[in-house]
């Protein structure tokens, strides 16, 4: 958990310092869904301006992090059902479609890139780096999308990010996921290598469905 959200004013610019660290905070629950969002209270706590603080909060809407209550103003987005399980659809399909392209095309380029990815994955879920994980996880399907030369579906893929991540760190938390989310990719790398379109669909969206399964779990037990 984070228990300093100060931003260091060393490093890019305030507002992606900030942006950073209000994304992370969500991430990691240090401001838990549907928590009130005070202008006043945050300013205080990274230590930035109350101009600052709007534009990001401003932006985190538009990520799907932050909605605006009337009468209530900004709170954290609560994480429900109905829209993990779009989003996971989404994703099954767009990336089943990406996989099978890229396995079509089957791009040397690529396959070097998204093995060396994987490796690095595997390197962070050993060593419990869950930023580690999520960040190369993103290049890996990155990488997949543009060698597919389904650029269109990255970008709608790339405008659900934010809540995707979200979803993310619920998963790759659980205990089993270490083991079986690399192993999953793997599968799904190895359809691309063998040049096998269905193999590399099946292999996507089973990935993404198992994925699906804990992310709903933990969302209903965290409503009981």
């Amino acid at each position: 958990m984070t228990d300093n959200i100060k931003v260091d004013r060393n490093q890019k610019t305030l507002r992606e310092l900030t942006l950073e660290k209000l994304r992370s905070a969500i991430f990691s629950q240090y401001l838990k869904p549907g928590q009130r969002l005070v202008e006043r209270t945050l300013c205080d706590e990274l230590a930035v301006s109350r101009t600052v603080v709007r534009e990001v909060l401003r932006h985190l809407e538009t990520e799907g992090l932050v909605e605006s209550v009337p009468q209530q103003g900004p709170i954290v987005a609560v994480i429900d059902a109905d829209t993990t399980r779009q989003i996971y659809e989404l994703r099954a399909l767009l990336e089943g479609h990406a996989a099978a392209a890229c396995a079509l095309r089957r791009d040397e380029a690529c396959l070097v890139s998204m093995t060396a990815t994987l490796q690095r994955i595997e390197a962070a879920f050993e060593t419990d780096d869950l930023n580690g994980v999520m960040e190369q996880t993103g290049i890996f399907y990155r990488t997949m999308f543009h060698a597919a030369g389904d650029t269109v579906a990255w970008g709608v893929v790339n405008s659900l990010n934010a809540r995707i991540n979200r979803l993310r760190v619920i998963t790759i938390a659980s205990s089993k996921r270490g083991s079986a989310a690399p192993g999953e990719m793997q599968r799904l790398l190895s359809a691309i290598r063998d040049h096998n379109p269905d193999a590399a669909r099946l292999a996507a969206q089973t990935h993404i469905n198992n994925a699906q399964t804990i992310a709903m779990v933990s969302l209903t037990n965290d409503t009981t």
